[in-house]
């Protein structure tokens, strides 16, 4: 299983588009994909886009793993701007749409205050920010993704 981590303080040169396409122009694959930054990143926007590349090319996403600043993309009180793309939104969507395991860490989602109703009421705090299709999970989720996956794919981060 190879690994390919794409960072968000690196513009994505032409290299990350042929990297694409030559992973995508394998045999059908299963990818396990992993988020780091948070939805109004680029990264986001570029795992999204290559997310869409894989159905696109007839191949499997095994999970969606979102972790540090990835799990703000779960958040449901995320406002984003009307004159930017609501990639937080779109994420959730494309979880719904394709049936897809959107896994939140929760020890990364503990400490920016990204909840599901069931660690709301654990940790005594008023709401849950975190709705269906995501679900909170750890870290054991992405060994398992990576275990089932023939690749894993990394964006954002340091």
């Amino acid at each position: 299983m190879n690994a390919l981590c794409i960072s968000q303080t690196h513009t994505p040169a032409p290299e990350f588009f042929i990297i694409a396409h030559v992973l995508l122009a394998e045999p059908i694959m299963k990818f396990a994909i992993s988020l780091f930054s948070a939805a109004h990143a680029p990264s986001s926007r570029r795992a999204l886009l290559f997310a869409r590349a894989v159905f696109a090319g007839g191949h499997e996403i095994v999970r969606l793993f979102f972790y540090q600043d990835g799990v703000h993309s779960a958040s449901a009180n995320v406002v984003t701007p009307q004159d930017e793309e609501d990639l937080a939104l779109q994420w959730r969507d494309f979880i719904a749409e394709h049936d897809l395991d959107g896994v939140v860490c929760i020890a990364a989602a503990l400490r920016r205050g990204v909840l599901d109703a069931q660690e709301a009421e654990r940790y005594q705090r008023p709401a849950a920010n975190l709705l269906a299709p995501w679900e909170l999970s750890g870290l054991g989720q992405l060994h398992d993704a990576v275990q089932s996956a023939d690749r894993l794919i990394c964006f954002g981060g340091p």
